[in-house]
């Protein structure tokens, strides 16, 4: 139900709004700065400006400052007080009636950061979209550096500028995070390339959904420069698969595993399981694991040794033994992969595995066998894609609690050895906090969780709560950048791959329908 309002009275309220309009439009865009490093700003409403995270200039006078949008809200301000009169006949019968009303003006208010400038206070500087040459010079790493280029920056017009990160920033552990369909896979595959085709930084990446499994494949669609490049490369990028051919298998011995490790495998509870657990021990520490090696061999008798004999049992109950990941009597595995020094990049496929524990084993092994390495101290970069399923919040079981474990000692010591982590998750609050709270770059992707969002803004909290909400709007390959890797947090849009994408989507054939 509508009410009509008397033609009078209604053209007063047009008044009002015209008024109101005129005063909103009359508001000019204008910074100012106490400090010469933050500024406050107003502008109109409906004034074009870059929302959180956009670069502007401040121009006062013949000084140009160049600045960063941080906070933006519309806000309602008390304007003048004006009146109006109307016919009261119109209404009521009697003479003219008189309308005093105050006008309600809205307006942007918001803060930001100067970027570049003399460090002098400013008083109504005007507001300016920073130009495309301005904006590659702010998000441009500084000093003698080597730049990695991802994409394009998420600035103001149509002018394309290259977002380059700083590769000397990965010497931090690196966030990355998207929720489903953000293109987090394909851009981690971008920093990869970038890092392996423009660095001497060793890589290694456990890989559970064999996404990287073709990261030495150049796509047909490649720039030619970098397709050449990458496949000059590809020689010493190692992929171990399982049921891959030859010395591409990938491969664990029982033998090679950490004395902890075969308590996870078993099962076995220090406690609970004392006898068979004291017996494990025995044969590793004083046999080095040579009786229960034999004993698993295929067509073995029965061990003489008792002891022994309910290990093995144990073994074959649990379908150990029948674990495709197993090298039995072929040579080269995994863990002797990572002894090796002739490969840039080792890519550990373990999504195709045959169980859950098989993966949480490789990737318990290849976590410890490199925190064993440390003193090496060779800057090497740990690649963990689905990071909540490696180290959790909440490990089950003594394997993935052991691979978490691993996980949280190269997070919190493993930079003075020279290895740093990167983690890729599309669940931010699944992954060890002990571990996430140890990292200083995020790469942020689209998130439509406002709990996880909520969660990223109190463990980055060096990034502003401001820039972090946009995540929900982002569209596929959108993503934050903060961190060593920018010189401010930045918004950009991942670029092409060069090389083949490995995993791939059940194909959706079933929506449309029978014939």
């Amino acid at each position: 139900m509508s009410t009509q309002l008397p033609d009078e009275l209604g053209g007063a309220i047009g008044r009002f709004r015209e008024l109101r309009r005129r005063f909103e439009q009359a508001i000019p865009a204008t910074a100012v700065s106490m400090d010469g490093r933050s500024f406050s700003y107003q502008i109109a409403i409906g004034t074009a400006v870059p929302p959180p995270g956009g670069f502007v200039a401040l121009v006062d006078g013949d000084v140009r400052r160049l600045g960063q949008v941080i906070t933006q809200e519309l806000v309602t301000r008390d304007g003048p007080e004006v009146g109006a009169s109307v016919d009261g006949e119109s209404l009521s019968g009697d003479g003219a009636l008189d309308i005093q009303a105050r006008v309600q003006v809205r307006v942007v208010e918001g803060g930001g950061a100067v970027l570049f400038g003399d460090g002098a206070p400013f008083v109504d500087a005007r507001i300016e979209d920073a130009t495309g040459p301005e904006i590659a010079e702010l998000a441009r790493p500084r000093g003698d550096t080597t730049e990695l280029v991802i994409g394009t920056v998420l600035a103001s017009g149509d002018d394309a500028v290259p977002a380059r990160i700083d590769a000397a920033g990965f010497d931090r552990h690196t966030f990355l995070c998207g929720q489903s369909g953000s293109g987090k896979t394909y851009s981690l595959g971008v920093v990869l390339e970038q890092l392996l085709l423009n660095t001497d930084l060793r890589v290694v990446v456990i890989d559970p959904n064999s996404d990287f499994v073709r990261l030495r494949e150049a796509r047909a669609d490649a720039d030619p420069a970098l397709a050449a490049r990458l496949t000059e490369l590809a020689p010493s990028i190692v992929v171990r698969r399982p049921g891959a051919a030859g010395d591409d298998r990938l491969r664990l011995r029982f033998a090679e595993l950490d004395g902890a490790a075969y308590g996870g495998v078993l099962r076995l509870d220090p406690i609970r399981d004392s006898d068979e657990y004291e017996e494990l021990l025995h044969v590793l520490e004083e046999e080095g694991g040579a009786a229960m090696r034999a004993a698993l061999a295929p067509g073995a008798e029965a061990p003489e040794r008792e002891g022994i004999g309910r290990l093995v049992r144990r073994v074959r109950n649990l379908g150990v033994d029948r674990w495709g990941v197993w090298a039995q009597e072929q040579a080269g595995t995994v863990l002797e992969d990572l002894d090796r020094d002739d490969w840039r990049c080792l890519v550990v496929d373990i999504g195709t595995l045959g169980t859950p524990t098989e993966k949480t084993l490789v990737a318990q092994a290849v976590l410890s066998r490199l925190w064993e390495r440390r003193l090496e101290r060779r800057p090497l970069l740990v690649v963990i894609d689905e990071a909540h399923n490696v180290c959790p919040q909440l490990p089950e079981g003594e394997l993935q609690f052991l691979a978490t474990e691993a996980a949280i000692q190269i997070a919190a010591e493993g930079r003075k050895f020279g290895l740093y982590l990167l983690l890729s998750t599309q669940r931010p609050q699944k992954v060890h906090e002990n571990i996430v709270s140890q990292c200083d770059n995020l790469l942020l992707m689209r998130m439509n969780s406002a709990a996880d969002v909520g969660h990223l803004t109190e463990v980055f909290s060096f990034v502003p709560p401001s820039l972090l909400a946009r995540a929900t709007g982002f569209r596929q390959g959108e993503a934050l950048v903060a961190g060593k890797v920018v010189p401010t947090p930045t918004f950009v849009r991942f670029g092409a791959r060069v090389s083949e994408e490995g995993g791939s989507d059940v194909p959706a054939d079933w929506a449309r329908g029978g014939a």
